[in-house]
């Protein structure tokens, strides 16, 4: 039975679907999956998923994964605990990890692997487990996961090992399992439930499982209490272990539902049913295909592998949390159903991915686009506000700032269809108006600033807040709601007021207007108790991105602005413990969080454009690359690959909700992205030579127009046409020294 194993892995490698533009292919999903020494890595998995499904079915590597596996899965591990069905990509903190399966043979809990028997490519899985010897196989629907098990030794009996128990660490979020439930209604069906809570409140996850063989025997655990061959057990600490009799290979099928036991059979019939395994990890591939296809580069092959990972990585999340019938958990916890079309979204990491992910899909997916736009105000209306960090329909108040907001408005002013404006702007104006976690607006409106003795992380959620404002005026104005523009743009003002005339720092002030001294612009925070959140003062002095003009007024003009930059990614200084998510350093920037993400662009506003194509090929250079540590940060779904692949084309969001983008150095040498409008919006780099030296811009023109001000817009793009650039080893002005 070895041969069918090894057989699976040749077909793998091959290729599995005669695609004209085979994109897929050039995805590694083992990149970011884990750190070498002192680094971090991107805390990615490499399981099966389809395009912002809703299961993500991979490999736990711990018992109990925690910060540092947030997505169940290190590189570094050798040991397999089974295959969950839902996790997290690339975020700072674990959850999720539901519904654990492990095929046996003797009795265990976890088996050895090797990376020389593993292998991934988009929607598939496949590893051996030594062990036992048993051959593993993975593919997912939207709704479904889907175990192929080799069983080598048919002369044992096949078992699979089924756990409820089993989640992220339970010592984090409070973390618990409420009730769960397993019930055997056939010989080759069981369903069940299980209801969590951690960093997602109360949590309910309904499943249906189909095997291909019918169960001969089932040991059913409650704790250590073993129930033999019974229909059903409810519990806390559920586990089973199902017996098949000797068998050379077992399938299972296994939806999941956020609503009812029903509707996960009824996902599982409209996804599979008819189906073959081989089937269902065909279809998968293909929709990976369509959605990596709509940017077609041309680059060498290790760019490409490390930018179609990059935009696969972008696609993961966020996540599918409507069933194939339209209905879905409110956060209210209630059923509702939506229109014919509509589907319901969750997993919005807003403090990351308004920055760049967001506006890629405003290029790539405006239709789903508008279903995420909606998923966020569909929340305001059972909770209240606008989603801040959104996981399973649940806000778990992860981070500053309400985020939402310049998705929304980013959306709306670029015309998504399928957005009811004056609804989103309502959402928008009660979230930003009405005091609620990390957001007391009476603060914000007495003292025109957050005195950090009334409201730790002060300084940053003052300027990210000043932001969030300036978006909320942007929409009043475009809806003609003249006195809420005003409000809203004086609000947008608030950052001047923690700007220090003398050090030319945003520092923190009390309430009673007093600077808080001493003041140390190296010295970190984290997520409370000092002004900054996971960054320095250095890191967030640049963190003004609706009005970078006045930034550089307040810095002293464009060469002192420029100066500064030097100073902030040439410096030395390592004084003030460093943040565990401060990380890939080019001077005082540091790549690995999204503080840092636009500021390399800054120079290209400030009259000096040939340091922002240094630096953004030099990130790009020395900070992505095609190992398990290939990022320098945790990827924050997706976050850390939009930068990637936005710089690889050419040009970032610097103000994300402004429908521009800043000009910058293109690694790839063509491009083409396919609009969803039937138009195509072509990039072209002309080098003299394949030397990956030719980063620096000699001309940049769209449609044969000089783009003399290196700003792109979002109606550019949409419209079609081509942005041509020649580029050259010689740069218009001076560089840094970087090291």
């Amino acid at each position: 039975m070895k041969k069918i194993y090894l057989l699976t892995l040749i077909l793998l490698g091959t290729g599995l679907t005669a695609f004209a533009q085979d994109v897929a292919q050039y995805v590694n999903p083992f990149i970011g999956t884990g750190a070498v020494a002192n680094s971090l890595s991107g805390n990615n998995y490499p399981g099966a998923t389809v395009p912002f499904g809703m299961v993500q079915l991979s490999l736990d590597t711990r018992d109990a994964p925690d910060w540092a596996q947030a997505s169940g899965y290190d590189y570094n591990d050798g040991e397999i605990f089974g295959f969950s069905h839902t996790r997290l990509s690339g975020t700072g903190a674990s959850d999720l990890i539901d519904i654990l399966m492990l095929p046996i043979q003797d009795w265990r809990t976890k088996s050895r692997f090797s990376h020389e028997n593993e292998s991934a490519k988009p929607g598939y899985y496949t590893v051996l487990l030594k062990d036992d010897s048993i051959g593993v196989e993975l593919t997912a629907t939207e709704h479904a996961g889907l175990h192929r098990y080799i069983y080598n030794n048919t002369e044992k009996i096949a078992r699979i090992y089924f756990d409820l128990n089993h989640s992220a660490n339970k010592g984090s979020w409070g973390r618990q399992i409420i009730n769960s439930q397993i019930r055997k209604v056939s010989p080759t069906r069981i369903e069940g439930y299980r209801i969590i809570t951690g960093w997602a409140k109360l949590r309910k996850i309904y499943i249906c499982a189909e095997f291909s063989k019918p169960i001969t025997a089932a040991e059913m655990w409650n704790g250590d209490r073993c129930n033999h061959d019974i229909a059903v057990i409810n519990g806390t600490n559920l586990r089973a272990v199902f017996d098949f009799g000797c068998q050379d290979v077992v399938e299972c099928r296994l939806a999941i539902s956020p609503v009812s036991i029903d509707n996960a059979w009824e996902n599982l019939r409209e996804e599979t049913q008819g189906k073959s395994f081989d089937d269902v990890r065909r279809e998968a591939y293909q929709q990976w295909n369509a959605e990596l296809g709509k940017v077609q580069i041309e680059a060498d092959s290790e760019e490409k592998e490390i930018f179609y990972t990059a935009l696969y990585h972008t696609m993961i999340q966020p996540n599918l949390l409507s069933d194939v019938n339209g209905q879905y958990m409110a956060a209210d916890y209630s059923t509702r159903q939506l229109a014919k079309g509509e589907r319901h979204y969750t997993t919005f990491s807003l403090w990351d991915t308004y920055r760049a992910a967001h506006p890629l899909y405003t290029v790539l997916e405006p239709e789903r686009s508008a279903d995420f736009v909606n998923s966020m105000i569909r929340q305001y209306d059972y909770y209240g506000y606008l989603p801040i960090w959104q996981l399973w329909g649940q806000d778990n108040y992860c981070m500053i700032g309400n985020h939402a907001v310049p998705v929304i408005v980013d959306a709306v002013l670029k015309g998504i269809p399928g957005i009811n404006e004056e609804k989103a702007y309502e959402a928008i104006k009660q979230s930003l108006t009405t005091p609620h976690v990390n957001s007391p607006f009476d603060v914000w409106d007495k003292y025109g600033y957050m005195p950090e003795n009334l409201q730790s992380q002060s300084v940053s959620i003052t300027l990210e807040q000043s932001f969030d404002d300036w978006c909320a005026a942007q929409l009043a104005k475009h809806l003609n709601r003249e006195d809420d523009y005003k409000f809203f743009e004086k609000r947008s003002g608030y950052y001047r007021n923690l700007h220090h005339p003398d050090t030319k720092f945003f520092q923190p002030k009390n309430s009673e207007g007093e600077w808080i001294l001493p003041f140390d612009p190296y010295k970190y925070g984290a997520n409370g108790g000092y002004p900054f959140t996971e960054g320095n003062g250095w890191q967030y002095y640049w963190y003004v991105p609706h009005n970078v003009s006045d930034l550089i007024k307040l810095t002293g003009g464009e060469k002192a602005f420029c100066e500064r930059l030097d100073e902030f990614f040439t410096s030395n200084e390592t004084s003030g413990a460093k943040n565990d998510n401060a990380s890939g350093f080019v001077g005082l920037y540091a790549h690995g969080n999204e503080p840092s993400h636009h500021v390399a662009y800054l120079y290209a506003m400030a009259g000096q454009p040939a340091k922002t194509q240094q630096l953004v090929s030099f990130i790009k250079k020395t900070l992505y690359n095609t190992s398990s540590s290939g990022y320098a940060g945790n990827d924050d779904c997706g976050e850390m690959s939009a930068w990637y692949v936005f710089s690889a084309l050419g040009f970032y969001p610097v103000n994300p909700a402004s429908g521009e983008f800043i000009i910058g150095s293109p690694t790839v040498k063509q491009a083409s992205i396919r609009l969803q409008n039937g138009k195509e919006f072509k990039i072209t780099a002309k080098r003299k030579s394949d030397k990956d030296n030719e980063i620096y811009v000699r001309s940049v023109k769209l449609n044969g127009r000089s783009l003399d001000n290196f700003v792109l817009s979002y109606r550019d793009i949409m419209d079609g046409g081509t942005l041509e650039f020649v580029l050259s080893a010689k740069p218009k002005g001076k560089i840094l020294e970087l090291k």
